[in-house]
């Protein structure tokens, strides 16, 4: 079992890598082709169909790229598609959600001071919450509003401040970025998935069977796909946003989340105005620094979303921190980490320069600790990573204290 909870990180870690390099593939492609799209020239070549062409160099190389409006006379015999990169990402991501958030639910995703979940019912809502935002959006795209893309936009902005603030109803902070952040990226995907590969394909069947292709299947996907391009900077930030609790472990997490799509929308606007030509929307920059500050505000002004101390040493243990609270050594090891780890994992952190609490994890009651019994094994027993620097001076014996703790625990 010991080797199990060790290698169970090896393989979080091993899908976190995966993920954070398809997401680059997918980004960059997106990214490039969008920026490719906006800085087309009109054609000097003839041939019908060639709505705009670009001279590129890179690499030591040049390159001529022409677009076809609709599709070209022939099926070419070489065609390049690009699916995987977006599909595992998601494939990925999903993974790693069931990892840590599903696999560790009683620590990172259920939050028993807003509600009581078994693990396997929290995991319920994870999952099937995930598909609200697709059919929704979907819905929202198919009913005419395809003719309007300003107001589809900020209904789907709408509808993820919704799904945010439904998250920090029920999740912990950390959680419920994490989960706008897949409930977005679950939408990006199956705009792929779903509409911009299957009209390509129906492109591609014209083409083979000599009939000439629709043009709106092209304008679809587009659509879908600048979406995707607009959606795409918050989605990164709230994938990394658990490395900054005073974004998520504040009562303001989902407005925080709501503005920082806000900040998405306007830098992208920034750059696809001027791949288009259009000039440089300067002033799109003062509101990005103006939506920042805000965030700044409400993470200062946001209490922590931490259980009350005297409510926290008063609840009783859940099963799982009981295995680990009704060992010998449990006595010792709180005293141990609450001399060597809580002046920073702390409600009031009162080491100078840490304000806020590393990654939310409160180690202050006998409760706390027990329940982040694998991290704290993990980072100062298996591994020296805590205290970082060794700052509080932890000896060699307390974190061999610290290991045989925690494999009697899991013995």
């Amino acid at each position: 079992m010991i080797e199990f909870a060790f290698f169970w990180d090896w393989a979080s870690f091993a899908v976190r890598w995966l993920h954070v390099i398809t997401a680059i593939a997918w980004i960059g492609s997106s990214f490039y082709f969008i920026a490719l799209d906006l800085g087309l020239r009109p054609s000097t070549d003839r041939r019908s169909g060639i709505t705009g062409e670009e001279w590129q160099v890179h690499g030591g190389g040049f390159y001529f790229i022409q677009k076809y409006g609709v599709a070209p006379n022939r099926m070419p015999h070489d065609l390049t598609w690009f699916k995987w990169e977006s599909y595992s990402t998601w494939l990925s991501g999903a993974a790693l959600l069931a990892l840590v958030y599903w696999g560790g639910a009683e620590l990172y995703l259920i939050d028993a001071s807003k509600v009581e979940f078994a693990p396997w019912q929290a995991i319920a809502i994870s999952a099937g919450s995930l598909t609200i935002g697709w059919i929704v959006y979907n819905t929202l795209c198919k009913s005419g509003l395809a003719e309007n893309p300003t107001l589809l936009m900020v209904l789907l902005f709408a509808l993820l401040v919704a799904m945010g603030w439904g998250y920090n109803q029920i999740f912990t902070g950390r959680a419920v970025m994490l989960h706008l952040g897949a409930f977005t990226a679950t939408i990006m995907t199956a705009n792929v998935f779903f509409i911009i590969m299957p009209n390509q394909r129906i492109v591609v069947k014209d083409l083979q069977s000599g009939r000439t292709p629709d043009g709106k299947y092209g304008k679809i996907a587009k659509l879908r796909s600048t979406h995707n391009n607009y959606l795409t900077l918050p989605v990164v930030f709230l994938m990394l946003s658990n490395h900054a609790p005073q974004a998520f472990a504040t009562q303001y997490n989902w407005l925080i989340a709501a503005l920082v799509f806000l900040m998405g929308v306007t830098i992208r606007h920034f750059f696809n105005t001027h791949h288009a030509r259009k000039g440089n929307l300067w002033w799109t920059w003062a509101v990005t620094a103006a939506l920042f500050a805000a965030i700044v505000y409400l993470s200062s002004v946001g209490t922590p979303e931490y259980e009350d101390l005297e409510a926290a040493e008063a609840r009783p243990f859940t099963p799982a921190e009981q295995v680990f609270a009704g060992l010998p050594e449990f006595e010792e090891v709180t005293y141990l980490v609450q001399g060597r780890c809580s002046m920073c994992h702390a409600r009031e952190p009162g080491y100078d320069g840490i304000h806020t609490a590393p990654k939310g994890i409160l180690l202050e009651t006998p409760q706390e600790i027990a329940g982040a019994a694998h991290q704290i094994w993990m980072q100062s027993a298996r591994t020296s990573a805590m205290p970082p620097a060794n700052v509080s001076w932890m000896e060699p014996g307390e974190r061999a204290l610290i290991d045989a703790w925690y494999r009697a625990g899991k013995g």
